[in-house]
């Protein structure tokens, strides 16, 4: 198994992780003919695997990444009645890594997988390009609905394939909490970004 570092993640969940930063360095080398900027970038070994799923759909690393939240869920012991995949950002994408990972996660855990108990009822724009951590919330805000028939009194482990600012978890989470009744909301992601953007 590969190594990696876990670290707290800061929220409005009683408990978050991310497994590892998702890069080591990044460093820009200019732009390409088109005017898009050219990163030399080195990756954590875990950022190098979520790389390949995410960005190149290599479906070979799954169970290499199952393995790993394995590993460390069962190290955290958090106590979970089932697991919230973040919805995806683009819902027209053929392939959803966050939803993928969490069906699986679930399977090998043998927790049940409930992503009908956030419902995102409105689009947003892109927020890669938001760096304001205030102004993202912002537009996060009424964007998600929660299913209280499924989080009422119940302790759920919302998950996601990288945090970056953590506004998208916290809108989430804020939800489960006010309309869902959750009872605990707990975190976990499989890497983050080096900086809060």
């Amino acid at each position: 198994m590969i190594n990696f570092k876990p670290t707290r993640i800061p929220g409005r969940w009683k408990e978050g992780y991310s497994l590892d930063y998702h890069t080591i360095s990044s460093i820009y080398l200019g732009d390409d003919e088109f005017g898009h900027p050219i990163y030399d970038t080195k990756r954590t070994e875990l950022g190098e695997l979520l790389f390949r799923l995410k960005y190149r759909s290599d479906q070979s690393v799954l169970e290499e990444l199952i393995d790993i939240i394995e590993h460390f869920f069962y190290s955290w012991k958090p106590p979970i009645d089932f697991i919230i995949p973040v919805p995806p950002s683009q819902p027209g994408r053929i392939y959803q890594p966050v939803l993928t990972l969490a069906q699986k996660l679930g399977t090998r855990l043998d927790l049940p997988l409930k992503p009908e108990c956030i419902i995102k009822v409105k689009n947003t724009p892109e927020l890669k390009n938001v760096f304001d951590f205030d102004e993202r919330f912002r537009l996060l805000t009424g964007v998600f609905r929660a299913d209280s028939t499924w989080a009422g009194e119940r302790n759920l482990l919302l998950f996601d394939d990288l945090y970056r600012s953590g506004a998208t978890m916290n809108a989430i989470t804020e939800v489960l909490y006010e309309e869902g009744y959750a009872n605990n909301v707990y975190a976990l992601t499989i890497s983050r970004t080096r900086s809060r953007t």
